[in-house]
């Protein structure tokens, strides 16, 4: 069976049980944990966390994964609402994709890269709230994840679209989904991972 491993925010934490469940008679599941990170535990946080986490993982024995889901986009996005600055700007996230991509090829895996999920931004953007998100934003990060996975022939999975269509009821909060969310998610995941493997 295929060794998957996931790279990815809280969203794919979230997510992460019902994948492996859904996972289990084709494929083996596994991601970055708590362990592995002292100050983002589990969650790859933006681009340039990735970047770093990937290259401390070549540098010290590689990942034993056929298979690498990789996401990055809603840290990436977070919006300083004083100076609009981004945590890591347009240009940054483009470099640090590329590096990503070369280092994930380096580890002898194929990258599979998630689209990043929509965000509330009328429950995000308050007063009181340290950073904003933006949907345009997602939009346009999302927008250069396409092109340079496109230029670099590695497969999307377009978890953003997916989840705008599940329904009503998605949000549990500003940027995290309800629990049957969570799961459709999951599934969606599972069965193209599914068509993708035993094609």
């Amino acid at each position: 069976m295929k060794k998957i491993y996931v790279v990815g925010d809280s969203i794919s934490i979230h997510y992460g049980p019902y994948l492996e469940n859904y996972l289990k008679d084709f494929a083996f599941y596994s991601r970055k944990e708590d362990k592995d990170d002292p100050e983002l535990g589990a969650n790859g946080g933006d681009s340039s966390a990735v970047l770093r986490f990937l290259e401390q993982k070549l540098n010290s024995g590689g990942i034993d994964a056929d298979i690498i889901l990789i996401n990055c986009g809603l840290h990436d996005i977070k919006t300083d609402p004083a100076t609009g600055k981004k945590q890591v700007p347009p240009e940054q996230y483009r470099k640090n994709l590329y590096e990503i991509l070369s280092v994930i090829r380096k580890l002898k895996a194929m990258p599979v890269w998630i689209r990043t999920t929509p965000c509330d931004e009328r429950i995000h953007n308050r007063e009181g709230i340290s950073f904003y998100r933006f949907s345009s934003d997602v939009k346009e990060y999302n927008g250069i994840a396409d092109e340079i996975m496109q230029k670099n022939n590695v497969p999307v999975i377009d978890l953003y679209t997916f989840t705008l269509n599940s329904g009503k009821d998605l949000y549990c909060d500003h940027v995290h989904f309800n629990e049957h969310i969570r799961e459709k998610q999951a599934a969606f995941i599972a069965g193209w991972l599914c068509g993708f493997i035993t094609r």
